[in-house]
């Protein structure tokens, strides 16, 4: 049987706009760094995927070792691109190629579909004011939060609340995680995320005032596996990470101290969609839960984590998403931006991914790219424009 051969890897660093959106770290810059790849091979197939932005010389320095190779065999190519987060990018690629080629989806060569729509999160940022998003007004209060989630959800749906916090001090974030229980009702998710910029001391003090808004669970809300297990032995709502277990390595400890109940699952840092798989089957043997990280991206990363989110029984939790502040009025797919409905995603129909790359819309993200004033993402550089006295303290509260 004739083998399909690896014949070129494309890769396109993009920029595209983000809107001011405040964190532990600062506050996003105008655009929004990704890289686009693109695997070709003899048969004519091309399998695209995203990643992180800047360079990404990782991407550039694998070609010629992958020139030749065959896609299919991923455990191989594994071997020779050591970094889980460039393999990632690779795999995914493969993956929608590997499909397009047998036509079917990307879902059935991982498992097959065991939901046909993925629920996502309302991703809530306290922000400053912008011209370009989906919301221009300020919001640093909690009547502003509670009227732009208003905004959020009739526009998409989403039944999950998810609030960004480390911003403001904790009693103010509290009061505003109420502020959106009220306006809500009990029949809405509420979430939690400090970014770990509350010590250990105030993490207890702050949660137990939260516990009778029974949140979902509380995200990192101080730093590292100990100081999470120590604020675990000392609190009744569970707590996630996308912070402090990022790797497999994290999980032992993590597990031996009982420092979380959630894993933040991300096929772009953990090293793929069947690692995904693998850490959902980690998450199942220890009855830990299972969400997915976000980070600011574009169709084709929200096609991938619809994708392994579908056909992953234990992943139970909404998923987190940028995608309605990066791709409210275009994207880099064609068709335009996905839609959501009572805020879940189908799985994308067609095979591979379901996607395809607007070449128009890569060119122009790709000229973006190249006017950007920064090639790599520093929200405190960005913060500090606005206020050049602020530091990113952990923690600051």
């Amino acid at each position: 049987m004739k083998k399909t051969r690896i014949t070129d890897l494309k890769v396109t660093p993009v920029a595209f706009p983000d809107p001011p959106l405040r964190n532990s770290w600062g506050v996003h810059g105008e655009y929004a760094l990704r890289t686009i790849l693109q695997i070709c091979t003899d048969e004519g197939f091309t399998g695209v995927s995203e990643t992180y932005g800047g360079e990404h010389t990782t991407l550039k320095e694998a070609k010629q070792s992958l020139i030749g190779e065959d896609p299919y065999s991923l455990e191989r190519i594994k071997l020779k691109v050591p970094s889980p987060r460039t393999f990632a990018a690779i795999e995914v690629a493969c993956l929608d190629l590997i499909g397009k080629a047998i036509e079917r989806p990307v879902c059935d060569i991982i498992g097959g579909k065991v939901r046909d729509a993925v629920p996502y999160a309302a991703y809530l940022f306290f922000k400053y004011s912008d011209e370009s998003g989906p919301f221009p007004e300020e919001v640093s209060t909690p009547d502003e939060m509670v009227e732009f989630t208003r905004f959020l959800v009739k526009r998409h749906g989403f039944k999950t609340l998810k609030l960004k916090a480390g911003v403001f001090p904790p009693k103010v974030e509290a009061e505003t995680l109420k502020a959106l229980r009220e306006a809500f009702g009990e029949e809405y998710g509420l979430r939690i995320d400090p970014n770990g910029a509350w010590s250990v001391e105030t993490s207890i003090r702050i949660i137990r005032r939260l516990r009778d808004l029974d949140p979902e669970y509380v995200e990192d809300p101080t730093d590292g596996i100990e100081g999470m297990a120590r604020v675990r032995r000392s609190v009744n709502v569970p707590l996630s990470t996308n912070m402090c277990v990022t790797n497999f390595n994290h999980i032992p400890q993590a597990v031996r101290l009982h420092a979380v109940d959630v894993i933040l699952s991300d096929h772009h840092y953990w090293g793929g969609l069947t690692a995904t798989k693998r850490l959902a089957a980690i998450c199942g043997a220890f009855n830990l839960g299972l969400s997915m990280h976000s980070n600011s991206h574009l169709g084709i990363s929200l096609a991938a984590m619809t994708h392994v989110a579908c056909s992953t029984p234990n992943l139970t939790y909404a998923c987190d998403t940028h995608y309605p502040w990066n791709c409210h009025e275009e994207d880099i797919i064609q068709g335009g931006p996905f839609k959501f409905k009572d805020g879940c995603l189908e799985v994308p129909k067609g095979p591979g991914l379901g996607v395809e790359i607007d070449e128009e819309m890569l060119r122009k993200y790709a000229e973006n790219y190249q006017k950007a004033k920064s090639k790599k993402r520093n929200d405190t550089a960005e913060m500090q424009k606005r206020r050049p006295e602020w530091l990113p303290l952990k923690p600051r509260w």
